[in-house]
């Protein structure tokens, strides 16, 4: 498991005052840069990374975050496939898991699925046992 903080910030909460949920995906993107990043995924695979698309998007909602709540991002590869991947993104206030974020990747040149490279998927399979301890400072 992988954990990166966020801070909820004054844009992010809608009128009533709680996380306005497209931020979520937001959120989870964020965390799903610092998980690859934390992995040495961008400079070890660039090409890989910049393939990749998010296909299928899938956020569980159960219960709201506010301003400036200390939000714990917690990243976990879920599946390694021949051209495809997918995370798993857990958004948690003090232990309390407000939201699961589920993203698919599938990487395409030109629109057309490719295999992912051998390079990528080693760090990918390997990236469960890497970022482990990993955990970034608080912003």
């Amino acid at each position: 498991m992988f954990s990166h903080p966020l801070r909820v910030r004054w844009g992010e909460v809608d009128a009533q005052g709680v996380v306005f949920n497209p931020n979520y995906l937001v959120y989870a993107d964020v965390a799903a840069l610092e998980f690859f990043r934390a992995a040495g995924v961008p400079s070890d695979a660039d090409s890989d990374m910049g393939q990749s698309y998010v296909v299928d998007a899938h956020a569980t909602f159960r219960a709201s975050a506010r301003f400036d709540d200390l939000l714990d991002l917690r990243v976990f590869l879920t599946r390694l496939g021949r051209s495809s991947y997918a995370i798993r993104v857990d958004i948690t206030r003090a232990g309390q898991t407000l939201v699961e974020v589920d993203l698919t990747y599938v990487r395409a040149v030109d629109g057309v699925s490719m295999p992912l490279s051998e390079g990528f998927r080693t760090i990918l399979a390997g990236m469960e046992t890497t970022v482990q301890q990993i955990v970034s400072p608080v912003p």
